[in-house]
């Protein structure tokens, strides 16, 4: 799927649906001008035959979140592998749901040289994409920058290891990094430079397929504590969103914020705006 434009989503079905499902959340997305969601599969890949059918006739733009259980550099070797067959899963089941692409985090450091954790971290990769290009499935893989430095996934490694692979390209949470560096990232230009970045070194598809999360955020020294609303934070949403707005950029903007279809609203109606 090639993108057009920019599309705003929420991180999961919208809060005011309540417990009424995909059904209602996608109503919910039309009422409030929104674009479509991500598939929150946090404790697994799981999704009901209605839900499916409720996906799959929405029309809208769907991306996914692959469980939170994943670790591709774990100690053990069976974690290791469960942890790649569910982002299989999760690229599998969100093609068969028309989706967009997928994303995850890839990993923690536990200790060892970064080195060492990114040759882990491609090792697995390549793995998910062989699987995944033989079974004709070719959605856009994307591992997410992390909001700790105990995590891997900055966005030079990131970006270096999108560069190795034909389906991976960087999820980019803008509030991560703003996190991970305890308060910088957060400036225009600073948000410029990241797309002059993706632009230079993975070329202008990278920045007309973007897949970015944004949220407001609370963090200290160790980075990301958690997530806030965006007028409840110092998240400069607004020069952000002035920077998508003037590389051009194509893709999806996943809220993050606990009043998910709000923000993404804001959010949406200030791009509309510029």
């Amino acid at each position: 799927m090639k993108m057009d434009k920019l599309y705003f989503l929420t991180a999961g079905v919208p809060l005011k649906a309540g417990n009424k499902g995909y059904k209602r959340g996608f109503e919910i997305h039309d009422e409030m001008g929104l674009d479509g969601l991500e598939l929150e599969f946090v404790h697994g890949v799981r999704i009901s035959d209605q839900s499916r059918a409720d996906v799959k006739a929405s029309g809208k733009i769907i991306t996914a979140h692959a469980p939170f259980y994943v670790n591709l550099n774990a100690r053990e070797e069976e974690k290791v592998e469960a942890s790649v067959q569910r982002i299989i899963e999760t690229a599998m089941t969100t093609d068969e749901l028309g989706g967009y692409s997928i994303t995850y985090h890839a990993g923690f450091y536990l200790g060892q040289e970064a080195e060492r954790v990114y040759e882990q971290i491609k090792k697995q990769t390549k793995i998910i994409t062989s699987e995944l290009n033989k079974a004709g499935n070719k959605i856009w893989i994307r591992p997410e920058t992390t909001g700790k430095s105990t995590q891997w996934g900055d966005l030079d490694e990131i970006v270096n290891l999108s560069k190795e692979f034909e389906t991976v390209l960087p999820c980019v949470d803008f509030s991560h990094i703003h996190a991970r560096y305890n308060g910088f990232w957060n400036t225009y230009d600073e948000f410029a430079s990241i797309f002059e970045k993706i632009g230079k070194e993975l070329g202008q598809r990278a920045l007309d397929n973007f897949h970015a999360h944004i949220a407001g955020i609370e963090y200290g020294a160790k980075g990301e504590k958690k997530h806030l609303n965006l007028e409840e934070s110092d998240m400069n949403y607004k020069d952000l969103l002035r920077a998508f707005k003037a590389f051009d950029i194509k893709g999806v903007i996943v809220c993050e914020s606990p009043n998910i279809e709000d923000d993404a609203k804001l959010m949406k109606e200030y791009y509309l705006s510029l």
